[in-house]
Formats: structure tokens, sequence, C-alpha cells
């Protein structure tokens, strides 16, 4: 059905329980699993919101790492892309460039005035995706 996943992560709570999904997905589907992480850039970027947090480069390398050992452990090779810029159009392009046909994201629930406020990513990725996208909530 599915032969190529692509995992979108963080290293959030809820990234990390999609990258189990992920897995278990890849596993059951005997499908490639590739992941990948976004360092973003620009004016919204979480660097202008959070002063205290100042390599996301290595933050994401760190991200992939943790990915990478998590799909090791379980018995899967993995890909992995670190991309730069808006983590809704990095993921979306990454999944049309390595021809993924699934992708899984994690997701934080949230509703009302805060999701208008704050945005998320995995919704835009819902919206745009051109092939089917699982969230995975945070629990």
């Amino acid at each position: 059905m599915y032969q190529d996943v692509l995992l979108a992560t963080d290293g959030s709570d809820g990234a990390n329980q999609a990258t189990a999904h992920a897995i278990d997905l890849a596993q059951q589907l005997e499908a490639s699993l590739h992941v990948v992480t976004v360092s973003e850039d620009g004016p919204h970027s979480s660097e202008k919101r959070d002063e205290l947090r100042h390599d996301h480069e290595d933050e994401a390398v760190q991200v992939l790492e943790d990915a990478e050992r998590a799909t090791s452990e379980a018995g899967i090779d993995a890909t992995t892309t670190l991309r730069h810029g808006v983590p809704q159009d990095e993921i979306i392009a990454t999944a049309e460039e390595l021809g993924c046909d699934l992708i899984v994201v994690g997701t934080v629930g949230r509703s009302g005035l805060e999701n208008v406020l704050v945005g998320s990513v995995a919704e835009e990725v819902v919206r745009n995706a051109s092939v089917p996208v699982v969230t995975v909530r945070e629990t």
C-alpha cells in the first residue's frame, strides 16, 4: 500500500510519539522510512522568539540523531534529511522530492483561538500535502 514513509520530527514529545508510530508503520508495511527535520529560518523562527536557544542547526542535528537511533534500535535503516526554512513547506517539498506516499507528523492538541494565533505545522501539512498524512497527537 505505502512504500515510502516520511516522518517529520522536531524532537518534541508529540514528534517522538509520531516517531514510534512511523517506525511501527514502516515495519508493518515493509516500507522505507525517511526522516526530515527543519531548522527554521526567517522572522518567525524560534531564534527570534527565544534568544536563549542559539544554535538551531545543532538542535536539528540532534533531533535527527535521536530519530536515527530509534529507527536503528527497531531494526530499520532510515534516511535522514536536514532542511532549512518554513517547516510545513520543507516537509511537503521533501515528501515530493523523495517520492514519499505517506507523511507522519506529530501534533499538539490545540483548539480555538490558540490554534489560530500560533498556527500548526501539522495542520498546514494536512491541508497542502498531495499524499495522505497521519497525525499523531501528543498525549
